[in-house]
């Protein structure tokens, strides 16, 4: 098993996110998210915010159609946009969904990547289970799609009581 194989299957690790002292966010293990509420919750959404930086360091967010999979979350978009040209010049991203209640935040690096032949062909299904239409998996093998991988993600339904922090390996 290679390194990166051993990484994906450990999962990230839970823990409790940092928050002043007065939001009541213990500091127990007890009561923690499992991971596959993140999952479930990223596989499920039609649409994700996306925060990206603009090269005079002002945020910008835009929502995107995006399809998650081994725990990246897949989108693209015109090389002209707003969004695509900050993420060439840095590759740093915020994703979040849009429930306040139901909260799932994610901190990592969106870069673009040429799907293989297998992806392209997972990515082709997945869009159209999901949105009715999508790529061909030919055409998915002559385009790049951005891929956002996660460094670190928080969730929680219950704030304080759930909050969690994942770090990713």
């Amino acid at each position: 098993m290679t390194t990166r194989a051993r990484a994906a299957t450990a999962g990230p690790k839970a823990s409790r996110p940092w928050f002043p002292r007065d939001y009541g966010v213990s500091t127990a293990t007890k009561g923690l998210l499992p991971w596959s509420h993140v999952v479930e919750r990223m596989t499920k959404a039609l649409h994700y915010w996306i925060a990206t930086t603009c090269p005079d360091g002002t945020p910008h967010a835009t929502p995107v159609d995006g399809l998650w999979l081994d725990d990246r979350l897949y989108f693209g978009g015109s090389p002209r946009t707003r969004r695509q040209r900050n993420l060439a010049a840095n590759p740093s991203v915020c994703v979040h969904l849009e429930s306040a209640s139901d909260v799932v935040i994610l901190r990592g690096d969106a870069r673009p990547e040429r799907p293989d032949a297998a992806l392209a062909k997972r990515l082709a299904e997945s869009s159209v289970r999901k949105y009715g239409y999508g790529q061909t998996p030919e055409q998915y093998e002559k385009t790049d799609v951005h891929v956002f991988r996660p460094r670190v993600a928080f969730a929680w339904t219950d704030l304080p009581k759930n909050a969690t922090r994942w770090e990713f390996p």
